[in-house]
């Protein structure tokens, strides 16, 4: 394939989020593809950048999801090792279009029903609470493992309707292939470990199916096994790789959402009070938080035919990235963009995506942010980073911090739960 902008500056490409400067404030780079060439090939990527709000809605409403690279690409990229993972890719509905990705969503969507989500409110207080109990007294805590990433790996298992006290290796696995999720090329030299996860997870859903044959629990596995549509019921390879992708797509965006989220409001800690205090502010504030920091921050397309945008010749078969963070402080589509506004009305962000393939598990993303930020607001009196400096994971996809140390008033625990394992 040639290279169609092979005279465009290379200041322009995202290959520059490798510089953890550039990844600890991204937007002025966004907002500078933005501005000076917003449909944009970057030859790090071999793709088009796409970083204005209506042209990622047109991407994301009329390119194609089927995307999964071939264990030829993988081969090309420098990591062969990672091609066994590309036969999973073809069985998850991120990468499916059409009646194939409808057909696996709805499959997926009796895992959580209303009744099923309301049960799952009660589970995500309680253990947003005991995990608060454990450092309440301390007047410290590592934001990130002591509550961001073991909330909604808690939560993964009541999912799944697997053992509670199996979500640290739950995590585990979900760190591994978020690393693969957030640049094929920057996942090299994590090849082995994530080949690893891989095939310990697969066993270990395989195990899950088996399970239900005999021990039934209510739970995604559950749902997946016995949902049928039309007489027709998936497939065991494609029960554990949609497990797989839920799994850890559940785990990444609501650790991230809740570490982004929180660094943000420690930066502006003219805005926690209010929000300590009337719990009634939280929804609007965490949709802004997803627009101002947004977990995912971009996601990929292919052209299904030769097409222009935004005035640039796109041939069928390209990749296009859409730039969800840049879209989402587009100032043609946001008023005052670089401005945090917990209570901005018109919020019609991207941070989970557009059309058909809006994130699946949203709903529940959003009812987790809540319930993490009123609890660690209403709880944790004070609160203040104990370092000016975040250090942020190089992630081109998933942003997430590597650590959030914060101190605040030390306070006696509320209450007990049972939903936690010592």
């Amino acid at each position: 394939m040639s290279n169609p902008g092979a005279n465009l500056d290379v200041e322009l490409s995202l290959c520059q989020l490798l510089n953890p400067a550039v990844m600890a404030n991204p937007y002025p780079l966004y907002a500078r593809l933005r501005e000076q060439d917003p449909v944009h090939w970057d030859p790090y990527l071999q793709s088009w950048v796409v970083t204005r709000y209506a042209d990622a809605i047109t991407v994301l409403n009329r390119f194609s999801a089927d995307r999964a690279p071939s264990p030829e690409v993988f081969k090309a990229l420098g990591c062969a090792t990672l091609s066994p993972i590309a036969q999973l890719m073809t069985k998850q509905m991120m990468f499916l279009d059409g009646t194939a990705h409808t057909r696996l969503r709805s499959l997926a969507a009796a895992a959580l029903t209303p009744r099923r989500v309301q049960t799952l409110h009660e589970i995500i207080q309680a253990v947003a609470d005991r995990l608060i109990d454990r450092i309440a007294e301390q007047g410290h805590a590592e934001l990130l493992a002591d509550f961001a990433e073991p909330l909604p790996s808690i939560l993964a298992t009541e999912i799944l309707g697997t053992p509670m006290a199996d979500y640290r290796q739950i995590k585990a696995w979900s760190s591994d292939f978020g690393k693969m999720l957030g640049s094929i090329q920057h996942a090299a030299e994590f090849a082995p470990q994530i080949v690893r996860s891989l095939n310990e997870a697969v066993a270990y859903f395989r195990d899950a199916i088996r399970e239900q044959e005999t021990k039934p629990r209510e739970g995604l596995v559950h749902s997946l096994v016995t949902a049928q549509i039309d007489g027709a019921r998936l497939s065991e390879e494609e029960v554990i790789a949609n497990c797989i992708l839920l799994t850890a797509g559940s785990q990444e965006d609501v650790t991230n959402l809740i570490g982004n989220g929180m660094l943000t409001l420690l930066r502006h800690p003219e805005k926690i009070g209010p929000l300590a205090s009337d719990a009634s502010l939280i929804p609007p504030a965490v949709e802004e938080l997803l627009r101002y920091e947004s977990p995912t921050q971009q996601t990929i397309r292919v052209a299904q035919d030769d097409v222009m945008l935004g005035g640039k010749p796109v041939r069928k078969g390209q990749r296009v990235v859409a730039l969800l963070a840049a879209a989402n402080r587009d100032p043609e589509r946001f008023t005052d963009p670089e401005r945090l506004d917990l209570a901005r009305e018109d919020n019609r962000h991207l941070a989970f995506g557009w059309g058909a393939h809006f994130c699946f598990g949203a709903p529940l993303a959003r009812l987790e942010g809540q319930i993490a930020f009123n609890t660690l607001l209403r709880r944790l009196p004070n609160p203040a980073l104990e370092s000016g400096h975040a250090d942020w994971r190089i992630n081109l996809s998933l942003r997430g911090l590597q650590t959030l140390p914060v101190r605040f008033n030390a306070l006696v625990p509320e209450k007990d739960s049972q939903f936690v394992s010592q």
